[in-house]
């Protein structure tokens, strides 16, 4: 194992061992290979460099108490990978070959998957990606399929269940109405580059997003998915523009092991003032509880209308810790994963 700094590791790029390719040419994909080569060497042409012909997942491994490697619901990622491939209108690997490809990787970078107990865990990236040369707008017929990693501690670089701020973005948009929210493309990041970095140059960690056509319920933060827990009730947004997240999907499924009801529905932006919590989840942010909201007619204006304050405050709200400790928990092989999401190595 290398010797890093295990309890300081922020969510940043690090150099691993190695990445592991495929690539679909003529109908068939090519037999995965081992490659110690970071750089792709690709065309001046190929489409994704042009036109955005990629998508991309996001998943994690963890080294658990018992000290087993277990990958965090792989199946999923797959399939939410050939969904996003399909919209672009590019070939995607099947779920067979997506899982074999994630196992190998973390298994070339044993050495750089966090010990148990650090709050940490090798972040694994698969990327698909056209590279055939191309100048008109069409969907590629060549792609490779690369899946890589590196180890990462918490998204905000703070302790897990640290709560945040957030402001609502009322003049810009992250997916179009009938467009590609609901898919991991490449392109819908871009979109949120401005408005995000501009939230974070004003001091705010979470930027909300409305839906692109009323701008009056909520739909989700720029990094991930919005929840809420309002008495005993699960609620998270129903949304067309929504990617519809992994980790938002398995905690839905222990709200409601731990006896709380799951309401998956629209949610009308001044609902925000009724809930108990409020969270951003997703891979890479887990669960991270949101202390505030401020709602402003311009992002970049001065004119703060209304804010939107948690009763829990500076500390993690009882449901949302609590939903934190049961996936971790899974994750880490101290709870029983009674709905074999966790694929060992």
């Amino acid at each position: 194992m290398v010797e890093l700094d295990w309890s300081n590791l922020a969510f940043s790029y690090r150099k691993t061992n190695a990445i592991i390719i495929s690539r679909f040419k003529d109908g068939k994909w090519s037999e995965p290979e081992i490659s110690h080569d970071f750089d792709f060497h690709l065309n001046a042409f190929a489409g994704v460099f042009h036109y955005a012909n990629s998508c991309f997942e996001g998943l994690k491994a963890f080294r658990g108490a018992d000290g087993k490697v277990r990958i965090f619901r792989p199946d999923e990622n797959a399939r939410r990978l050939i969904r996003s491939a399909a919209r672009i209108g590019m070939a995607a690997p099947p779920e067979e070959l997506f899982i074999r490809m994630c196992r190998m990787c973390v298994h070339e970078n044993l050495d750089f998957l966090p010990p148990f107990g650090y709050n940490a865990s090798l972040y694994i990236r698969p990327v698909l990606e056209g590279i055939n040369p191309q100048i008109n707008i069409v969907s590629s017929e060549e792609v490779m399929f690369a899946v890589m990693c590196l180890p990462v501690g918490t998204y905000a670089d703070s302790k897990p269940l640290t709560p945040v701020t957030a402001v609502i973005s009322r003049d810009f948009d992250r997916a179009a109405p009938n467009g590609t929210g609901a898919y991991k493309i490449a392109a819908n990041y871009a979109l949120a580059f401005y408005p995000y970095n501009a939230a974070h140059r004003l001091g705010y960690t979470e930027l909300l997003f409305l839906d692109p056509a009323t701008k009056t319920k909520v739909d989700e933060f720029g990094s991930s998915n919005f929840l809420a827990i309002k008495g005993d009730t699960y609620v998270t947004p129903l949304s067309d523009s929504v990617l519809p997240s992994i980790t938002n999907k398995s905690l839905q499924t222990l709200a409601a092991d731990l006896g709380l009801k799951v309401e998956k529905r629209v949610i009308p932006v001044e609902e925000i003032a009724e809930f108990d919590e409020i969270d951003a989840c997703g891979t890479a942010v887990v669960i991270t509880p949101v202390k505030s909201i401020d709602d402003k007619p311009r992002l970049e204006g001065d004119v703060v209308s209304r804010t939107w304050r948690m009763p829990s405050g500076d500390e993690c709200g009882k449901v949302s810790r609590k939903l934190f400790q049961m996936i971790r928990g899974i994750q880490n092989g101290e709870e029983p994963d009674i709905h074999s999401w966790c694929y060992e190595l």
